[in-house]
Formats: C-alpha cells, structure tokens, sequence
C-alpha cells in the first residue's frame, strides 16, 4: 500500500481501561501503531485514560492526552491537534464506538477527519447485529436463525419459532456483556434487558442456539484485491458453549477429513466433492462451526 502524503497528523485512540474482552493486546497493537506511524514521519497523537500502559509513555507518540475517552474530549483534542484521520482499529470496542459516536454526531465531518483503517461502514456491519445478520444471507453464508429485537416481547414472539436455548447478543458491547444463553421465559427477559441496557444502540440479537456443535476455526489473511491466504485451522476440544480462553485448541485441525474441508473450496482436480456435507461458517474469514459427532456433543 503507498503512503498516504495527505495525513501529515493521525490520532490514535486507546482502549482505556483494562478488561475482560480487551487487555494487554490493545496496549501492543496501539503502541506499535504509534510507532509505524512515526517512522513514516507521521504525527501521532494518543488519547487514553489508562495512564499504566506502554502507549502512554511521553516517547511513543508526539502529543500524549492521559485523559477521560469520551466524545467531548475528543472533540477538544480534535479541533486543537487537527488530525486527518482516527485509526478506529487501535483501541478495541472502547475505540469502536467512540468513533461511531464521533461520525454519528457529525464531528468527524465538521473537522474534516477521516477514519483509517477499519471505516464507518466496517464497523456497522460488524457491530450493529441485524445489519451483521443481512450482510451474511446477502453472500450466502449460512448463519443461525435469528432476529434483532429492542424490547423483550418481541424475543418471545420470535422464540415461540426456535425454542429454547437461543442465544442473545448485544450490539456493540464488549467481551460478551450483556449477552447470554436463555432456556426458557425468565432468563430471556432478564438477559435481553440486560443487553437492551448494556448495547448503545438499544438493540439484541436473538439467536437459535448451536451448543453442542464441533466448532473449528481458520485464520485467514486477505488483502484489498481480495487474495486470501488460510495461515491455519484450529480445533477446539470442547463443543460450543464451552468458552475458547477456558477450552484447548489444537492447530492444525485433527478430525476434519478431506471431503469436510471441500464444501469450503474447489474440489481437487479430477474428483467430485462429497454430497451431503453440511458445515455453517459464521463468518467469512475465521469460524467454521459442524455439528459434533455422537458421544462428543453435550
């Protein structure tokens, strides 16, 4: 990729706070971050509230803001340093919905800064549930059942088709806040007000639940014209429902056969792929979810 000659001064923003979902790793990515950046004679500057992180030291960035992450400060920052663009990627969900926020009330527009890397656009698909959900059935990648629901009647009224479990997820939430596994009445209505009260959009996602499956991932790089390498597939031990962090994972794969792997890219030369494989990738670049065999489901 060139260098961009029209940011002269890009704003990073950290993480903040160090929590389940987003840690340590936010620190890395963001001080490395500030260090490419300089190294292209790029003028960086970092906001963050969490003073003990190696980002916030004065020699990794050239203004340095140990101040609270929120919307009024940025501006601040903003109309005093005049960056030409915000690295969206650099701070996990802190950083995501902050910039969600700056472009939803115009500032970013009035300042004429853009977002790099990770834009707008990206962020909302992958954030806001039902948005995330259409763009899936859109290429054709199979997903579960599922609705986006505001209010607690209509996840029952949409349950009444799926049964319980069914899982429920909060839009633009981190580390699984506010979501939950619901197996019956009770625990939807509580789950789904907490992620109502949680999400900044008001929004859940109700979901038909697939607890049980065998669940493998692929780590796949892609570039922007659309060159994929597949560095490695993993397997979980654990069925889904058991938490990755708490689980083990074996890479490569150790279960997948051959014909498994084809429903997911040509077949080799001269052979046909298996009928009657059935695989539901969730997502187009990372996890492959089947059901788990008899005996291994719980």
């Amino acid at each position: 990729m060139p260098k961009r000659q029209d940011v002269r001064t890009a704003m990073v923003i950290g993480s903040g706070p160090i929590v389940i979902g987003q840690a340590a790793e936010f620190d890395y990515s963001g001080s490395q971050a500030c260090r490419s950046l300089r190294e292209e004679g790029v003028r960086v500057v970092l906001v963050n509230s969490n003073p003990a992180t190696i980002q916030t030291d004065p020699d990794t960035a050239d203004a340095v803001y140990v101040e609270p992450l929120t919307v009024p400060f940025l501006e601040k920052v903003i109309a005093k340093e005049r960056p030409q663009g915000i690295l969206s990627g650099m701070g996990g969900q802190t950083a995501l919905n902050l910039c969600s926020e700056l472009s939803e009330a115009g500032i970013l527009a009035r300042h004429g800064v853009e977002l790099l890397g990770t834009k707008m656009e990206a962020i909302t698909a992958g954030e806001n549930r039902e948005r995330f959900a259409s763009l899936m059935r859109s290429i054709g990648e199979p997903i579960p059942r599922s609705r986006a629901v505001s209010d607690s009647a209509s996840a029952a009224t949409f349950v009444e088709g799926t049964g319980y479990p069914v899982i429920v997820r909060a839009a633009y939430t981190l580390g699984g806040s506010g979501s939950g596994v619901a197996h019956n009445a009770a625990e939807l209505d509580r789950i789904v007000g907490l992620g109502l009260a949680y999400s900044r959009i008001k929004q859940v996602l109700v979901e038909e639940s697939v607890l049980g499956w065998k669940e493998f991932e692929y780590e796949v790089m892609r570039d922007g014209a659309d060159n994929c390498i597949t560095i490695c597939s993993m397997e979980n031990l654990d069925p889904m429902g058991v938490h990755t962090g708490e689980s083990i994972v074996v890479a490569p794969a150790q279960t997948l056969s051959d014909s498994d792997h084809r429903p997911f890219g040509p077949p080799p030369s001269g052979s046909s792929a298996r009928s009657g494989s059935r695989a539901d990738a969730t997502s187009s670049s990372r996890s492959i979810r089947r059901p788990a065999s008899t005996g291994s489901s719980k």
